[in-house]
């Protein structure tokens, strides 16, 4: 369960159990955030790339944002979309030429599934949840749900950077 307030999120597990927060920097020229584990202990920083055509988002190692600590990137597969469609890349997939994880979403219903590849193979799927908190406080709800062997840390980064990029598209497109 993630629940977004003003570039900040709250990770909780089925139970209500904290597991991440990632918190925004609100001075940012980059629109950077800080993914943290349920200690404090940053995980992962991800910013946009500026100047870059395609929304592109990279993501960090803990709180660097060292190019030797690069993890991954993600962009919008295409300029002009009528779905969310994003392409994940590894930093050791240097070529681009095909993404190591695609995301395809519906930005009026925010909800998506994070595919392995080019494959059918789903490795989470994320959807609003339509809840009083949410209309009254303004507060969005999204319930993940994280196949087997996949990293929530991974898969949190992500739903984050979908999220600003179509917060990002309401704005300029």
């Amino acid at each position: 369960m993630m629940t977004l307030s003003e570039g900040s999120f709250g990770v909780t597990d089925v139970n209500g159990n904290v597991m991440f927060r990632v918190k925004g920097k609100l001075l940012s020229i980059r629109d950077r955030r800080v993914l943290y584990d349920v200690s404090g202990t940053p995980l992962i920083t991800f910013h946009q790339k500026m100047l870059s055509a395609h929304r592109r988002w990279v993501a960090f190692r803990g709180d660097s944002t060292d190019s030797k600590d690069l993890l991954f990137s993600v962009k919008k597969s295409s300029l002009l979309q009528m779905r969310t469609k994003l392409d994940v890349f590894l930093a050791s997939n240097h070529s681009e030429s095909s993404s190591d994880f695609r995301i395809e979403g519906s930005w009026l219903e925010r909800s998506c599934v994070i595919y392995a590849g080019k494959s059918s193979n789903i490795v989470a799927q994320m959807h609003r949840r339509h809840s009083a908190q949410s209309i009254l406080f303004g507060k969005d709800t999204f319930g993940v749900t994280v196949y087997p062997n996949v990293d929530y840390a991974f898969i949190v980064a992500l739903v984050v950077m979908l999220e600003e990029i179509n917060e990002d598209r309401a704005d300029k497109d």
